[in-house]
């Protein structure tokens, strides 16, 4: 199972050729999130199968022990830095290239003005910052509506309409990096994700445990999009190549409409459980259409039934999962 996920984790050719195509080094401002870790690694795995001198240098405050260092013995160079502390931010190296992780979700409830200042404030600095630089910056489908499941997902055309004050923060981030990329002819890609999916992290795996562990799974949002973290963490390399003025949005996510319920009953096969299932698939969910997507990179290279059975291994095995959930049913917008 080791190798099939390790296997899973190393770049794409077509990674290796567009890296080599990306004038200058790579920051990753927050790297030490649910995906910050894993991109910087396939970056450097990247830069050094195409053979070139290209710095991949993260930055955090790196609260998880152990991670600055493992990095740092993958060649990748790393910063210590409270992004919202203005002198270390100002402080902090420029490149050519950045991609922007950092984020708050989690715990918005009551502390709403933390995240504005996360989600919003400080991408309005970090624009200013690296305004020469070109940008990708992570945002979510969260940023669009609740949309009818029959239509196949919201596309970048349609409007943003966020529900709830973390879904209007992240658009304020949007609206941020927008502002800045017209003032001053930043190049920009917004990454509109949803939702990456590791074997420690994820909806899938949320779906798994419940299953396994014969908790309920609530229906109401009955359908979801899901994606790879390892594509999705490609994509955003790539997406570089793709920043423009006025900016690309662009959504991220895997090419199925997903029934949650067909989810859970695909876990139980695997786990040899029956899914407790409660309440009603709704007509609309969180939904987004990536046509545009694999228009440009190409369809993931991971598909969802490989998803599923790594995953379903892993519970099984008992192996180390992340404390960092989706909340992908959440239909009000409180988080």
């Amino acid at each position: 199972m080791e190798q099939i996920y390790q296997a899973m984790l190393a770049p794409s050719e077509a990674l290796v050729n567009d890296i080599a195509r990306i004038e200058g080094d790579i920051i990753l401002l927050g790297v030490g999130g649910k995906m910050g870790p894993a991109m910087a690694r396939l970056a450097k795995a990247a830069v050094n199968k195409a053979g070139i001198n290209k710095r991949i240098i993260g930055i955090s405050r790196f609260s998880e022990t152990g991670l600055e260092a493992e990095l740092n013995g993958l060649g990748i160079e790393t910063v210590a830095a409270n992004l919202l502390n203005d002198a270390e931010l100002q402080n902090l190296p420029t490149a050519k290239n950045v991609i922007y992780l950092a984020g708050q979700k989690f715990g918005t409830t009551g502390k709403e003005s933390y995240t504005w200042a996360m989600n919003t404030y400080l991408p309005g600095r970090v624009a200013e910052k690296y305004r020469d630089a070109r940008i990708v910056a992570f945002s979510t489908g969260n940023v669009y509506p609740l949309s009818p499941v029959k239509n196949g997902g919201m596309t970048e055309e349609n409007p943003a309409a966020p529900l709830g004050e973390y879904a209007q923060s992240c658009l304020g981030r949007e609206r941020m990096f927008q502002y800045f990329s017209s003032l001053y002819g930043t190049p920009l890609c917004i990454y509109r994700l949803n939702y990456a999916n590791d074997v420690s992290y994820g909806v899938l795996l949320e779906i798994a445990k419940a299953v396994n562990e014969q908790r309920e799974i609530d229906l109401r949002m009955g359908h979801v999009n899901v994606i790879w973290q390892g594509d999705a963490n490609e994509i955003a390399i790539r997406a570089l190549l793709h920043c423009s003025t006025p900016a690309k949005l662009l959504n991220v996510s895997g090419p199925e409409t997903v029934p949650v319920r067909w989810l859970a009953a695909e876990f139980g096969k695997r786990l040899n459980k029956q899914p407790i299932l409660v309440n009603e698939e709704q007509p609309d969910a969180l939904l987004s259409n990536s046509a545009e997507c694999f228009r440009l990179f190409g369809y993931p290279h991971v598909t969802l039934r490989q998803m599923i059975d790594l995953i379903a291994e892993w519970v099984v095995a008992g192996g180390k999962t992340l404390n960092k959930p989706t909340h992908f049913q959440e239909r009000e917008g409180n988080f």
